[in-house]
């Protein structure tokens, strides 16, 4: 057994050898069998998960994250084992650079790609992958598939010839490109909702909902800088569109850089609005619930603000509450700000569980930290090293690192959470460039590539997080990872020297490395800060630095 991975007690002990980085290791029926029932088991524990939302397209994949309550879980099935994909040789729609998801449509025919260039419609119907129709976001720079490709198919060796690919073919795109369509989402409509680094929201929509080649419109433009303030945040940028969110009744909030707006489904009238301190800085998106409550964390503040029906509320007697967390310094790679990286994630839902909203803070040392997203039970005392009784506990990371440890274990990713189960990857390595484009293209074919992961249990008897396996072998350098709820397996992507750019599958009760979809060398394996999914039979859906493909592994 790998020294960098340990297993706490009551797990079965691992035969399997670890040889390295990405270290594969075998599989059989029985360990997928016990990979599932677990995840069942907890999940059960936990509730069935988040409610659907009926306003957006479809149960999951219609909004960053792939659900209201951002749990990064899905319930398509991924096979074991090890592939070797070339991704040229896929079916692949070239956008981006970056294109964070595929978000559902309401038919299961076709998906919406959301990159940083705009819209396409994808059919994903009978094991294809095929633009039907698309749109370039208004007042974005396209970059054609000729220029995307100019600057991936290079081999890349420093960061000065990334720096001048993006400026000779990229028109000299930077790291607030990856800001547009980070977060959006597609209602029960079928309509796109998109913001941009300059905080213009647009709506999108099929022109011809029965024919979609006949293209994409803009169903509806609005300037939100008016709703905005003009002072710079922590990152160095005036306040700014983050991103979008829909309540379950139908409304669509917007969360900015210092606070929140809510409006109708059509973008009419003044929005209701919540600003935040003028010392927090929002970069990440929401959570939402069935009753109205909104988690958005600050880099200082975790913030539940409730959608009443009719206004947006801070107040306690709604339901409203703020803790303050630990925050720490900016790091050299991935990450943007000092506190935390994630998109809070809702944990527990079955009623007589306990309800939690989690992230990982902005410590150097970045720890796991649970919030009562409800009431917070009678009795419960404020634990040490805690900066509120509204935190349910927070257990430091370590992500099977050997010490000495790292300046940084830090993370710009959402807590993967499945039941009472949590999975958080370190992104931070040794490296790191200061324009965050350049960084997600170096981030290991030039600069060291981060290593380690662990996952975690929610004790809701002792109300306390347990570490369950860590793996310090295993490299995800910027991608968001994902876990197939049904088959029990967490997906990370990484990159190192020998196989390059993979998708690595952990085993979600075990931590055992269970599945490898193996792209090489080439750039189009990089995830660059998207979210790893997957189709109704197997394959994977690999939002790439280049733009979607689809790896066809199922039936390899």
């Amino acid at each position: 057994m790998s020294k960098a991975m340990r297993l706490s007690a009551g797990l079965t002990a691992l035969a399997f050898a670890a040889t390295g980085t990405l270290s594969a290791c075998s599989s059989d029926d029985s360990s997928s069998s016990s990979g599932s029932s677990s995840s069942s088991a907890t999940a059960s524990a936990a509730g069935a998960g988040p409610a659907r939302n009926p306003y957006l397209a479809a149960d999951k994949y219609a909004i960053t994250h792939l659900d209201s309550g951002q749990s990064d879980s899905f319930t398509d099935p991924v096979p074991r084992g090890t592939f070797h994909i070339d991704p040229k040789a896929m079916p692949r729609v070239a956008v981006g650079p970056v294109s964070i998801i595929t978000l559902a449509s309401t038919s299961d025919k076709y998906r919406w790609i959301s990159s940083t260039s705009g819209v396409r419609y994808v059919d994903v119907s009978d094991g294809g992958f095929k633009e039907v129709a698309g749109l370039d976001t208004p007042g974005i720079t396209p970059i054609s598939a000729q220029a995307l490709d100019q600057v991936l198919d290079q081999n890349f060796t420093d960061a000065g010839q990334i720096q001048n690919a993006i400026a000779q073919d990229w028109g000299g795109a930077n790291w607030t490109r990856i800001a547009n369509g980070v977060y959006s989402m597609v209602d029960k409509d079928n309509r796109v909702y998109y913001n941009t680094f300059d905080s213009q929201l647009y709506v999108f929509g099929l022109k011809n909902n029965d024919k979609p080649e006949e293209g994409v419109e803009v169903v509806k433009h609005l300037d939100l800088k008016p709703f905005l303030g003009t002072e710079l945040t922590t990152l160095g940028t005036p306040e700014n569109v983050v991103g979008v969110s829909m309540t379950y009744d139908g409304h669509v909030i917007v969360a900015s850089s210092r606070g929140l707006l809510a409006f109708d489904r059509n973008l009419d009238g003044p929005p209701q609005q919540v600003r935040f301190g003028d010392d927090e800085t929002v970069s990440n998106s929401m959570a939402n619930d069935e009753h109205g409550g909104i988690y958005i964390a600050s880099d200082k503040i975790m913030h539940k603000v409730v959608w009443t029906g009719s206004k947006l509320s801070t107040d306690e007697a709604d339901g409203a509450w703020t803790s303050p967390y630990d925050f720490g310094r900016q790091p050299p790679a991935v990450k943007f700000g000092i506190g935390t990286g994630s998109t809070p994630t809702l944990m527990g839902f079955d009623g007589n569980s306990d309800e939690l909203v989690v992230i990982t803070d902005g410590s150097d040392h970045m720890k796991l930290v649970a919030f009562w997203r409800n009431k917070i039970p009678d009795g419960f005392q404020q634990k040490p090293g805690t900066k509120s009784n509204r935190i349910a506990d927070q257990k430091e990371v370590t992500a099977g690192l050997p010490d000495p440890k790292p300046e940084f274990i830090q993370s710009e990713q959402s807590v993967v959470v499945n039941g009472y189960g949590a999975f958080v990857v370190q992104n931070i390595g040794s490296g790191g460039e200061p324009d965050r484009l350049v960084d997600v293209l170096a981030n290991g074919p030039v600069d060291p590539p981060p290593h380690g992961m662990q996952r975690f249990e929610w004790d809701p008897k002792a109300h306390q997080w347990n570490s369950v396996w860590e793996r310090g072998d295993v490299i995800s350098t910027s991608m968001v990872p994902a876990v197939s709820a049904n088959t029990g397996v967490v997906f990370v992507n990484g990159y190192d020297k020998a196989d390059g750019w993979e998708v690595t599958g952990l085993d979600w009760k075990t931590g055992e490395t269970v599945h490898r979809t193996i792209f090489g060398q080439s750039n189009l394996g990089n995830g660059a800060y998207a979210i790893v999914e997957a189709l109704p039979n197997g394959d994977i859906l690999f939002n790439s630095v280049g733009g979607p493909f689809r790896a066809k592994i199922a039936g390899k």
